[in-house]
């Protein structure tokens, strides 16, 4: 019986073309905004343009909802927060995911890949991140959080974030955090909301760029299974961004890109794994790629997983930019994660109506005791 049904098996694959079987073989990607950050985010993405991957905007802010680009919004909690938003209760956020953890699960099923972006310090991206993780984490999707943490100045909204942050690399398998203080090395002399668009389009152009490298034939595609291996598991993460130009354009930007990450990490040997996407003109050369593949797993430690992808960008002769993630990294940051503060329990608007049904048996995630 065994070999009769793997004889009908391969007879069903041999009736599919190779581009069939390639198609079928990518994963299914999503990208969720959560809250007014998130939102923009993924705003800047829609009006870029991403290749395979469905984006999402859940807020509990119907306003700012009603002027976010999204293949699709969600306005979440409605029961808990009326369209209003959460006051910057982080539990408020919290509660209007798991109001509407039956609609949340339902764009995820099916997904391979998930990022959820967010700045945190605030009350929905903060509340809401960690229970839309844990729903992810329940269907066995891969779960990529890329987060902001807010300037040192911003105390109230720094003991949020380092709280939900805590919360987050819990349920997500590996976390990207961009210290909005890190900045400064890229956008130092901007207006404060210029500033704030460059992490903006950093985060989008990260997420793009991994997303399209996975999905459409490259120079060197990023194997799934590879991204899988290094993420699975990575916790905390750190990003860098390098540009070079000339003779030494590949050294020079994944020098600048390792030397100028946007979190606190210190030993960069102590990283556990390394991301590498390499974007270049039509000059770019396969050696190329494979030297800057090298340079990274030099710096890193020997035990280290590095995997890397490239694009063509034909504007971009004589050109090349990195963007390398390190995975499994040591944050001072988050180990400086202080008890959470009394945040409070406000109740939310007490309207009849809603936007996002509340399951009759919503499923128990297990936080905060809902």
């Amino acid at each position: 019986m065994k070999n009769l049904e793997r004889t009908v098996t391969v007879s069903k694959v041999s009736e599919k073309t190779i581009e069939e079987i390639a198609r079928e073989a990518i994963p299914q990607i999503c990208v969720v905004g959560v809250g007014g950050a998130g939102c923009n985010i993924v705003s800047w993405m829609k009006e870029k343009g991403i290749a395979g991957a469905r984006i999402y905007a859940l807020n509990t802010d119907a306003k700012h909802l009603g002027i976010t680009r999204a293949d699709r919004r969600i306005l979440i909690g409605y029961q808990t927060c009326g369209g209003l938003g959460t006051g910057g209760f982080t539990e408020q956020g919290s509660k209007a995911a798991e109001e509407s953890a039956g609609e949340i699960e339902k764009i995820i099923a099916g997904s391979g890949l998930l990022f959820i972006t967010a700045g945190l310090g605030g009350g929905t991206g903060t509340g809401a991140s960690p229970v839309i993780a844990n729903i992810a984490k329940d269907l066995g999707v891969l779960t990529i959080g890329v987060v902001t943490i807010p300037f040192q100045v911003e105390r109230t909204r720094m003991e949020k974030a380092k709280e939900g942050l805590g919360r987050l690399v819990e349920q997500c398998d590996a976390v990207i955090v961009i210290d909005n203080a890190r900045l400064r090395k890229f956008a130092g002399a901007l207006p404060l909301s210029e500033a704030f668009a460059v992490a903006n389009e950093l985060i989008a152009n990260f997420i793009k760029n991994i997303s399209e490298t996975i999905a459409i034939p490259s120079l060197v595609n990023l194997d799934f299974a590879d991204l899988k291996v290094i993420m699975t598991g990575a916790r905390i993460c750190a990003v860098g961004i390098g540009e070079g130009q000339g003779d030494n354009m590949v050294e020079e930007a994944v020098e600048k890109a390792l030397n100028t990450q946007l979190l606190d990490i210190g030993d960069l040997k102590k990283s556990e794994g390394g991301l590498v996407h390499l974007e270049g003109g039509d000059d770019m050369t396969l050696e190329d790629v494979t030297k800057a593949g090298e340079l990274v797993i030099s710096r890193v430690s020997p035990t280290a997983r590095v995997s890397w992808g490239a694009r063509v960008n034909s504007k971009m002769e004589g050109t090349m930019k990195a963007t390398i993630v390190l995975a499994g990294v040591q944050s001072p940051f988050l180990e400086a994660a202080t008890p959470p503060v009394a945040i409070g329990q406000p109740t939310g608007p007490g309207l009849e109506a809603q936007v996002v049904k509340k399951p009759e048996e919503p499923k128990k995630r297990g936080f905060f005791g809902f």
